[in-house]
């Protein structure tokens, strides 16, 4: 079996206490965006001049889909483009313009989008079976086996639709496996958009505020504590001790929001402690680190096991229904499948789509090339030489911006949105600091409306996936077309 640091996307972890440094000092300063006159220019001569295809399209969308598109990861100031090509490390939008794709489909696609390989035994699949049956599959079996062999903490796998069902069925079985009612996520993670972890989401400290529509009462038994800090952790696993007990500790073992707060290198090792302590199980979320930190996951690399792995995404090699939840075989019995299955108590999952032959073999096929091809290690090396010139630009031009990455995972904060926290206990702060979070969420998807004009594609203007697919002369022409959006920051110099 290959080690965990075999074809590892992370050559050198980042300094965690040195990038917290700087995002304080970015933040304490005003916000730093694109001067109007450019903001203006990029909308008029890129967004209408170049792109009125897009723009007619999404003004007809607005009719029948609420807000033009269907997905979060679409949006972009002005306006959403179309997109009608994706091919290793390019996009192509309706109107013919190219682009450097850095969003990678929100991070599955570590070979590059629609690689052949993968895309000729999808076809094959297609002509024979069709995309679902209902029925078992082999690629259901050869899948498992396949993400069993590379993730250490995987006995067994069982397919699901999506990250969000994941995460639901991680927290039934740890409900069942513990007989606690709890369950304790890192403050600011997203695992999806189910009512009971609708909560901490974005900003820590926000518990509620970002779930319009589900009754406060659902939220009872979940708390947050806050990122990279084990005594919080700590403080929430002691005191529900009295409240019923915590049944799992949820986080993302990068960090939340894929790492936008880092994590100490020993941190998960603390959680992984701290869970044994108090009689609660560890889940980490590995949708986006999975099969892109490294083929053993984000686990591997920290040398820590869990007892339970949600996977997303990658799972299905970006092809629809991409969900999973994998883990120790005493805890996996808890959702056999069938009347028999396994005996005892069992959590209610299903979907008629998880697990159709299409995603099954999209995702064996994804799997075994990023393995064959040490992608992971060759993404990884792509994310370095972007996040060094990124960091010689910021220097260069005297912005007070931060740009990191763990492997091909890369950060570029110009606004740091994300990095603010509302502090319960100064609740007259709450409204300032939410507006506060709304004013640098605007500059930063300016600046991705930027990055966008000079043809690179973002996730939301501050997060980047590299892939497989990027040479060093993609990501050289990708920092010159940052430095020409850097020269118009307001104040900006030379």
């Amino acid at each position: 079996m290959e080690t965990a640091l075999e074809n590892c996307g992370i050559s050198n972890y980042p300094d965690v206490p040195e990038i917290y440094r700087q995002l304080d000092t970015l933040l304490a300063q005003p916000i730093r965006s694109l001067k109007p006159d450019a903001l203006a220019r990029y909308e008029t001569e890129y967004f209408d001049g170049r792109c009125s295809r897009s723009k007619e399209m999404i003004a007809q969308a607005r009719e029948y889909i609420p807000g033009g598109v269907q997905h979060n990861l679409a949006f972009n100031h002005p306006f959403p483009l179309v997109f009608t090509r994706a091919e290793g490390a390019f996009l192509e939008d309706l109107d013919g313009n190219r682009y450097i794709d850095f969003l990678q489909a929100g991070g599955p696609t570590v070979l590059g989008s629609n690689p052949p390989k993968v895309r000729e035994r999808v076809v094959e699949l297609l002509n024979s079976t069709g995309p679902s049956t209902g029925l078992f599959h082999e690629y259901e079996y050869r899948l498992s086996e396949l993400v069993a062999h590379h993730v250490p903490s995987v006995d067994m796998l069982r397919m699901l639709n999506s990250g969000t069902e994941a995460a639901m069925a991680a927290i039934r079985v740890a409900r069942l496996a513990t007989g606690a009612r709890n369950v304790v996520k890192m403050g600011g993670a997203y695992h999806g958009w189910s009512d009971q972890l609708a909560y901490g989401i974005r900003l820590p400290g926000s518990r509620h505020f970002e779930a319009n529509g589900v009754p406060s009462r659902i939220f009872r038994n979940t708390q947050e504590f806050f990122p990279n800090d084990l005594n919080d952790l700590e403080r929430v696993l002691r005191r529900n001790r009295l409240r019923g007990g915590t049944a799992a500790v949820l986080l993302e073992p990068i960090g939340p929001e894929s790492g936008t707060r880092p994590v100490d290198r020993e941190f998960n090792a603390g959680a992984r402690a701290l869970c044994d302590r108090y009689g609660a199980l560890l889940i980490f979320d590995e949708v986006v680190s999975g099969f892109r930190i490294a083929m053993s996951g984000a686990q591997g690399y920290f040398g820590v096991t869990p007892d339970l792995t949600v996977f997303g995404k990658v799972i299905a090699g970006g092809y629809p229904s991409a969900g999973g939840l994998g883990g120790k075989r005493e805890f996996m019995n808890y959702l056999a499948a069938g009347i028999k299955g396994g005996g005892g108590k069992k959590a209610l999952v299903g979907g008629t789509l998880a697990a159709n032959p299409l995603s099954a073999v999209a995702g064996y096929y994804t799997l075994k090339t990023i393995h064959e091809q040490k992608a992971c290690a060759a993404a990884g090396r792509a994310a370095d030489r972007l996040i060094a010139g990124l960091r010689a630009l910021i220097e260069r031009y005297n912005l007070p911006f931060v740009a990191f990455n763990q492997g091909s995972v890369c950060h570029l904060e110009t606004a740091a949105a994300m990095l603010l926290h509302i502090d319960l206990a100064r609740f007259w702060k709450i409204k300032a600091t939410i507006d506060e979070a709304h004013a640098r969420k605007r500059a930063m998807e300016h600046m991705g409306a930027a990055y966008m004009a000079e043809g690179i594609v973002t996730l939301a203007g501050s997060r980047l996936y590299t892939s497989a697919a990027d040479t060093d002369e993609i990501i050289d022409e990708a920092l010159s077309a940052f430095e020409r959006v850097f020269r118009n920051v307001e104040g900006a110099t030379l």
